[in-house]
Parts: structure tokens; C-alpha cells; sequence
């Protein structure tokens, strides 16, 4: 079965930072990307940041320079780094799995809320 569990959400003032986290397990085939989307309310939902099995990582432009995504892969987890939270970031974060068929897994999400 097909897990990905999501930790490190909270509440936070503006400027502060917040660590999250997503643990995967059973996925079939090996990870390929693992990422982080978020949806704010009444929002569509938008991507933040992505690592590849390589370690190549991307950012959306609203998280370049404040976000940093890494990822362990023998512990398949991927990290979200928030520093400098801004009121803008609060929202539900989603885990994002690929594995190397291309098959998407979602976490449950965890909620940021920045106070301004």
C-alpha cells in the first residue's frame, strides 16, 4: 500500500521558517521526482519546488531564493526548507511522488498558515 506521510506543518509569523517533510513507502518501482505543490484557499493548485533522483532541483519563482527541497533517498523522504515565510505562502502543502513508470503519488497535504 501506498504511503506518503507528510509532517512539519504549522503556524508561523511572517519571516519565520517551517521544515516539512514527506515519507514514502510501497511505491512500486523505483522514485524518480519528489516535489512539493501547494493550494491556497480558493486557489488552484500550484508547484513549488522538485528534485530529481539525480538531485537536480527546480523552484517555482514565488520559492526561488527562500525554499530549499532536498530529499534522502535511502530513506525515501523528501524535505521543504521555508525560510522568510511570507503571509502569501499559507496553504495546504502536498508531497508529490513520481515513481520511474511515471506514476503520480499524492500525500494528504499539511497546512501552513503565516501570520503577518
Amino acid at each position: 500500500q501506498v504511503q506518503l506521510v507528510e509532517s512539519g506543518g504549522g503556524l508561523v509569523q511572517a519571516g519565520g521558517s517551517l521544515r516539512l517533510s514527506c515519507a514514502a513507502s510501497g511505491i512500486i518501482f523505483s522514485i524518480n521526482a519528489m516535489g512539493w505543490y501547494r493550494q491556497a484557499p480558493g486557489k488552484q493548485r500550484e508547484w513549488v519546488a522538485t528534485i530529481t533522483s539525480g538531485g537536480t532541483t527546480n523552484y517555482a519563482d514565488s520559492a526561488k531564493g527562500r525554499f530549499t527541497i532536498s530529499r534522502d533517498n535511502a530513506k525515501n523522504t523528501v524535505y521543504l526548507q521555508m525560510n522568510s515565510l511570507k503571509p502569501e505562502d499559507t496553504a495546504v502543502y502536498y508531497c508529490n511522488v513520481r515513481n520511474m513508470l511515471g506514476v503520480v503519488f499524492w500525500g494528504q497535504g499539511t497546512q501552513v498558515t503565516v501570520l503577518s
